[in-house]
């Protein structure tokens, strides 16, 4: 895989948790771009919140970056849905680019933004508060099996970042595990020993995934994804 040229980053984008699910389920997922700098700090970018905490956020998924060219393959494929939130933002991301996508960007992918420098962790899960987002009971599995699903940071140095900054690939330690590769396995064939084996042993990899990986090989098993896809019934209230 050939080094990546500088993209521009277009939006950066933060939001504030709210209720957002059936049972009033906290979400941040409607963020809005900024128009000056913004501070990164090692947990993510001031001003931004993530509403479920043990899922989203952390050391390891401190920013969540989505591809723009994305939304123009969404709303060419699914047409009967609301093109309104087939836009920047609509994703919950707070990075925006054009010029790389799940294919181009490998696990530990070390970059350049503004005054900071940002790790590639792993790629996102997509969970069933994107079937709200779009208004459609499938979204999120249609994202898992699409592969444009975004992919997540650890910030190794704290900085600022503005809109129009461009993003540099500094290292690539991993050239052999593109993005793309490692949703394959994760989805596609998710009981391939040979593949889980590596995946457990890829350092930069987030821990959570690593884990998930050495988890399939001891229990010859694939992990429950219905409550992570489909989304919970509303629950009334014990009175």
């Amino acid at each position: 895989m050939s080094a990546l040229p500088p993209v521009c980053v277009s939006h950066l984008l933060i939001g504030r948790a709210v209720a957002y699910g059936p049972n009033g389920e906290p979400s941040a997922i409607d963020k809005h771009p900024v128009a000056g700098p913004l501070a990164l700090h090692i947990t993510g970018f001031a001003g931004d919140q993530q509403g479920d905490t043990r899922h989203h956020g952390g050391l390891d998924k401190a920013i969540h970056h989505y591809p723009a060219e994305h939304y123009r393959a969404w709303r060419n494929a699914l047409p009967e849905l609301s093109g309104e939130r087939f836009s920047v933002g609509g994703f919950g991301e707070n990075i925006s680019t054009r010029g790389i996508t799940e294919q181009d960007v490998c696990v530990g992918d070390i970059f350049a933004l503004g005054s900071a420098t940002l790790q590639v962790t792993q790629a996102r899960q997509p969970c069933w508060k994107l079937n709200l987002r779009f208004g459609s009971p499938l979204m999120a599995r249609q994202v898992q099996e699409s592969g444009r699903t975004g992919w997540y940071y650890r910030v190794l140095e704290e900085g600022t970042i503005s809109p129009g900054d461009l993003l540099r690939l500094r290292e690539r330690p991993l050239p052999d595990w593109p993005l793309a590769k490692l949703l394959h396995y994760l989805y596609s064939e998710p009981l391939n020993r040979g593949a889980l084996g590596t995946i457990a042993g890829l350092t930069p990899l987030a821990l959570s995934w690593r884990e998930l990986a050495e988890r399939r090989l001891s229990s010859g098993q694939v992990e429950p994804w219905t409550r992570r896809l489909e989304t919970p019934a509303h629950t009334p209230p014990i009175e």
